[in-house]
């Protein structure tokens, strides 16, 4: 155990006795607080559908977080156990053992915040710096080091943060190579000017400058060690309107992700938002150009390390066959996207709006490649910086993602609610999941969500989605039944069926064969009590790609017994 890690933990230990000793609600008083979660998997043998199965047959991650405050002192730790990790679990470096994956202390004085040890933080949308988590996909790459915030004046936020990025857990977390500074300035007009400003709305105005330290142990190229990157971005908003853009910046960075070239890297996101009683429309565009920047160079998959992300301009489907199947995940060598969404509500008592009105979403997105040439063979140009770029200028040849979404929700009586939702996707499967030579997917989709509530604690969702296409594997069915008993129980069952196609063969790979025609079927039921929620899951799960924030991790089949707690306190 470091130092650090020694320190932070007898800081701990003081204030869990002190809390022994002293009233916990007490004014000045210390507090205690965290949650505990945990996932235990038991994997059973399923030729069918190639499950994957563990040696050990089992699987479990568990988290418990411990944050103890005392005025203006705060200290936490979360003890972090894989033993060993869920099958296909984590997006990254693997996880292993038992020990302290996060623990930090942080003090405020005035206008002044520090922290040391463990930390999350973002500049702007991310676009070159943002350390989070998003524990169920295992993406984790959290600041060790020293983070300070200060308002020197109103409406003026600065930030300053150094050291290094978690990488991996070994009965601890482990750190990657880099070192990573970064500093970011932020003004609220509004703020600063007070009665000066009179305008009805207000504009916020900021800017970051984030580097990363490697050092070169290349001995076949000379590489950069310190890469610089910077961003400035506006945000105007009123009542109804809310307009945001960012652009970045990213000198030369030669990576394992873009071929170890030298070209500089470039984003530019502008999104804007309208709303009024009834009424709703956005609409945005973004371009990211060779942006993947990791503070280790030769990370080994494209989640590890991370410093900036690059967030995705599409519609994050919720209903299992597009959430699933086909998700976009923003590709940071190369995209110019774009989006709109309108929604309006019918007002009630309308011929269109019915008795208690009715609401309708159209949602479209697109995904292209960038616009690039590929430079000349004669000389060394190509090694060393790749390609051309036409920076926010599409190749309309490679489309690499299209979904056209109209959804209409309608409530029919007090106790029924329906939803309609149609999707149409194009998918270039190739690109976005790295499976070569497979062909672009074209997808539609049907759901037909309903609520039907019995009584005040009583009631049923259920949801019906059919996807249809010729390529990959082919149709699906979803079928999914949920019963909850307020305020305590609830029960679920699904199941999906890839019933491929009706006709008795099947184009796959270029071959044509008898389809195997497989059910996935599940069953859950949990258990609410205060602050902790039990669940219990048993039957199939398809190997596919789960996706949060469009970041994705490809999850393996698997057949079994899934236990889930979560508790809060």
């Amino acid at each position: 155990m470091s130092l650090v890690d020694r320190l932070l933990a007898s800081f701990l230990l003081v204030l869990l006795l002190a809390t022994i000793t002293t009233t916990a609600t007490a004014q000045g008083g210390t507090q205690i607080h965290g949650n505990f979660s945990t996932d235990v998997q038991y994997y059973n043998i399923d030729s069918a559908i190639g499950a994957v199965v563990p040696p050990q047959r089992f699987g479990n991650n568990a988290w418990a977080n411990f944050i103890a405050t005392h005025g203006n002192f705060e200290v936490g730790a979360r003890l972090e156990s894989y033993n060993p990790s869920l099958a296909g679990y984590p997006a990254g470096q693997p996880y292993q053992g038992t020990g302290i994956g996060y623990r930090y202390a942080k003090f405020t004085v005035s206008d002044l915040e520090i922290t040391v040890g463990n930390f999350f933080e973002q500049f702007g949308q991310g676009l070159i710096f943002r350390s989070y988590e998003e524990r169920y996909l295992g993406v984790d790459n959290a600041i060790d080091g020293v983070r300070l915030k200060y308002k020197p004046y109103r409406g003026v936020y600065l930030k300053g943060i150094m050291g290094q990025q978690r990488a991996a857990f070994d009965n601890g977390f482990t750190k990657g190579p880099g070192i990573v500074r970064g500093l970011d300035a932020e003004v609220s007009l509004a703020e600063l000017l007070d009665s000066a400003w009179t305008h009805a709305g207000n504009l916020i105005i900021g800017g970051s400058f984030v580097s990363k330290y490697q050092r070169d142990d290349v001995s076949t190229l000379v590489l950069p060690e310190n890469v610089a990157a910077g961003s400035f971005r506006l945000n105007y908003t009123t009542s109804k309107l809310n307009f945001y853009t960012e652009y970045a910046y990213k000198v030369n960075d030669p990576n394992n992700r873009n071929g170890n070239i030298y070209k500089n890297g470039q984003a530019l996101m502008a999104n804007l938002t309208y709303s009024v009683k009834g009424f709703g429309a956005s609409v945005g565009a973004h371009s990211f150009d060779n942006m993947f920047f990791q503070s280790n160079r030769a990370a080994t998959t494209p989640f590890d390390l991370n410093i900036n992300y690059l967030p995705p301009l599409t519609k994050q489907h919720t209903y299992n066959l597009p959430a699933t199947l086909y998700p976009y995940a923003t590709q940071p060598n190369g995209e110019v996207s774009g989006q709109g969404e309108v929604f309006w509500k019918i007002k009630k008592g309308s011929k269109l709006g019915g008795k208690y009105g009715t609401k309708i979403a159209v949602n479209y997105s697109v995904a292209f490649g960038l616009d690039t040439t590929r430079l000349g063979l004669a000389d060394d140009t190509t090694k060393i910086y790749g390609y051309s770029s036409k920076f926010f200028t599409p190749n309309l040849d490679r489309m690499y993602f299209q979904d056209i979404n109209i959804e209409i929700r309608r409530k029919l009586s007090p106790t029924w609610q329906l939803a309609l939702t149609y999707l149409n996707f194009t998918y270039d499967i190739d690109v976005i999941q790295g499976k070569a030579g497979q062909k672009v997917v074209y997808a539609d989709m049907f759901v037909l969500e309903g609520l039907h509530n019995f009584s005040e604690k009583n009631s049923l969702r259920f949801e019906l989605q059919h996807l249809s296409t010729k390529q990959d594997h082919g149709n699906w069915v979803t079928g999914l039944a949920e019963f909850t008993f307020s305020p305590h129980w609830f029960l679920a069952v699904m199941d999906q069926f890839n019933y491929v196609t009706t006709a008795p063969t099947f184009e796959k790979d270029g071959k044509v064969e008898a389809p195997d025609r497989l059910h996935y079927p599940i069953a859950s039921v949990g258990y609410i009590r205060s602050g902790t929620r039990f669940q219990v899951n048993y039957g199939r799960q398809r190997a596919g790609i789960f996706c949060v924030g469009g970041v994705c991790r490809q999850v393996p089949a698997a057949n079994g017994l899934t236990l889930s707690i979560t508790s809060t306190f």
